[in-house]
């Protein structure tokens, strides 16, 4: 028989705003900077389709010359909550190297399972894919981390010809190990299974050929975050897959993304190159 007592609080562990001073006042701050954005002259294509339902939208965010290639970032919220309207600014960084920028939403739970946003991610990407030649470059954030990890593993939702130009997957502060979720409330909307868990979690998986993967966390993040982190740079490694874990210190999982503002960031060059 399975032990189902747990040796520490899970929700704890997850709790990345509880940890955080001044966290309640991000939402709003995020949604004022996306918003300025976008209104300061970059050309932007807004709610660009990728499939029949609401939110099955992205924005493209196009750099001032020819797009070197298409860089897409997937936001977190665990699966359930933001959408694409909150992050247009972390498009700066990638965009003034000259990386068209996709930002997807997708549908949240629990209206969907998370397996099924995983194949939304896929269709968004192949869509954004079609508007711009060239590489393509993944990075995510906790929840979204998880989304661009699960796009290079073997059973990715990309056809062979959209995997073959992802040139290096960055999930910043990612989930790659979904299991542990099974044990918090918020597995109430999540509606995770065993089944479901095991295998959307890309730790579990196998890598889709071999794969770069940089997994960046922060080194004042809840310990459950470096953790995933390390421990998917470690599995993958054993896989042939070239990975790298990065800790960067004086950064929270929030903090940690900011870097993305900046081109000349070292989580931006993570994500697009020199």
């Amino acid at each position: 028989m399975i032990k189902t007592e747990h040796l520490r609080d899970w929700d704890d562990a997850y709790a990345n705003m509880a940890y955080t001073p001044g966290a309640e006042k991000l939402p709003q701050l995020w949604s004022e900077q996306a918003a300025a954005y976008r209104a300061s002259g970059v050309r932007i294509d807004q709610d660009i389709a990728y499939g029949d339902q609401p939110r099955e939208r992205f924005d493209l965010v196009w750099p001032d010359g020819m797009a070197r290639g298409l860089a897409v970032f997937v936001h977190g919220g665990y699966w359930m909550r933001f959408d694409k309207s909150y992050w247009t600014h972390l498009a700066q960084g990638a965009r003034a190297k000259g990386w068209a920028v996709c930002l997807p939403s997708y549908t949240l739970t629990p209206e969907v399972r998370i397996s099924q946003i995983t194949q939304q991610i896929g269709q968004a990407i192949a869509a954004a894919a079609d508007h711009v030649a060239g590489p393509i470059r993944l990075a995510g954030h906790s929840a979204g981390g998880h989304l661009v990890s699960r796009m290079i593993c073997a059973d990715t939702p990309l056809s062979d010809g959209i995997a073959s130009r992802i040139e290096h997957t960055l999930s910043i502060s990612g989930l790659h190990d979904l299991r542990l979720l099974l044990k918090t409330k918020m597995n109430e909307a999540l509606q995770l299974d065993l089944a479901e868990a095991t295998t959307e979690s890309a730790a579990l998986n196998l890598p889709n050929g071999n794969p770069h993967l940089t997994c960046w966390v922060g080194s004042d993040e809840r310990p459950e975050f470096i953790r995933q982190a390390r421990i998917m740079a470690q599995m993958w490694d054993g896989l042939d897959a070239v990975t790298k874990c990065v800790v960067e210190d004086q950064h929270d999982h929030f903090s940690i993304i900011e870097g993305l503002t900046d081109p000349d960031s070292p989580i931006t060059t993570a994500f697009v190159g020199g």
